[in-house]
């Protein structure tokens, strides 16, 4: 039996200003897959972009926000190809200045019983997601600009493989999720990509990881080609809004069932962020997905695979909540992952 069945997994942000008070509720209510929380209202540098952008040559925090600077473009340059090239992951290290909940989870973790802990998640930021949200000196997204690009993807890669470094030591399965939310408009005039393009990056990026002792998801909270991830082999997880988007995602069963058989795991968004009403129960929750799961197995999918490569999570962060929202929330998604669990 998959071990992760059902299981409620977090989604990077949370709303709190205090770390600690966001690992209290993080091992409350998903004690046993415990994640490291982004905390964008803490401080500037925690927003989802600058959290990963440490020694990333050209790029500067100031009190407004992140920004591309190439005054000293050569310089940074070299410096940072020579930290790649020697593969020293210390230098791509996330301190507790942009990633505070990171460090007080590793500290966390070395006090704690561990043994209700399956898994520990991690997450960085998706390539795309990151290029698209910065510019160049001249006004264009950085995800046109050939050599910033494949820094940024040299960058994250580094910063990832720091993660799993760090929380291997604890001698648990790990998770580590790209999160895309920018792919979500694929197919707009708003990203201008071919299918090509972002299948080449995202194949380019998970096979660089080295994520052969953990599982590597994929999170994107809107619609979009999801045939793209299910093409990516080094991709374990795909994470999808499936309170709002269900129907959209299963127009795809055919390479979901694909994808499946290869043991993909389909972690189903199924709590919502923003809207939600008291029409929206645990029960109501988990028979949303357990009817998401029939439709892949009328559309020719495995009914063991359909229902036991599953997982839970809320539809997209909860970073822009309140405390007390985003803890009904997880309580919500708790619920719904204990019924699933005991039902099917």
């Amino acid at each position: 039996m998959n071990d992760l069945r059902a299981l409620a997994i977090g989604i990077g942000s949370l709303p709190h200003r205090d770390a600690d008070s966001a690992l209290d509720l993080i091992f409350k209510y998903l004690p046993e897959v415990p994640f490291w929380p982004q905390l964008p209202k803490r401080d500037i540098c925690e927003g989802m972009i600058a959290q990963f952008s440490q020694n990333l040559p050209c790029l500067k925090i100031s009190p407004e926000g992140l920004f591309f600077n190439a005054k000293n473009q050569e310089a940074e340059l070299e410096k940072f190809y020579e930290e790649v090239i020697s593969n020293n992951s210390d230098y791509f290290s996330i301190s507790s200045d942009f990633a505070l909940g990171l460090s007080k989870l590793y500290q966390r973790l070395k006090k704690e019983d561990l043994s209700q802990v399956k898994y520990i998640k991690c997450q960085v930021t998706g390539p795309f997601t990151f290029a698209a949200g910065l510019n160049d000196e001249n006004g264009v997204a950085l995800l046109h600009n050939e050599v910033f690009w494949q820094v940024i993807m040299k960058g994250l890669i580094m910063k990832a493989r720091w993660q799993l470094d760090l929380f291997r030591e604890f001698g648990k399965k790990l998770i580590i999720f790209i999160d895309e939310p920018y792919l979500g408009c694929f197919g707009s005039a708003y990203t201008p990509l071919t299918r090509e393009a972002v299948v080449k990056g995202l194949v380019e990026f998970t096979e660089a990881i080295d994520s052969k002792d953990c599982l590597l998801g994929i999170h994107c909270c809107g619609n979009t080609d999801w045939s793209m991830f299910t093409d990516v082999k080094a991709i374990d997880i795909i994470n999808f809004d499936a309170f709002d988007f269900q129907d959209k995602f299963l127009l795809y069963a055919k390479d979901l069932n694909a994808f499946l058989k290869r043991n993909g795991l389909i972690c189903w968004g199924v709590v919502p962020t923003q809207s939600i009403s008291d029409k929206e129960t645990a029960a109501s929750l988990a028979k949303k997905v357990a009817e998401g799961a029939d439709i892949l197995v009328k559309k020719g999918a495995d009914r063991d695979l359909a229902f036991e490569n599953l997982t839970l999570s809320t539809a997209c962060g909860l970073g822009t909540l309140t405390v007390e929202e985003a803890e009904a929330r997880f309580s919500l998604l708790a619920e719904t992952s204990q019924i699933l669990r005991k039902n099917q």
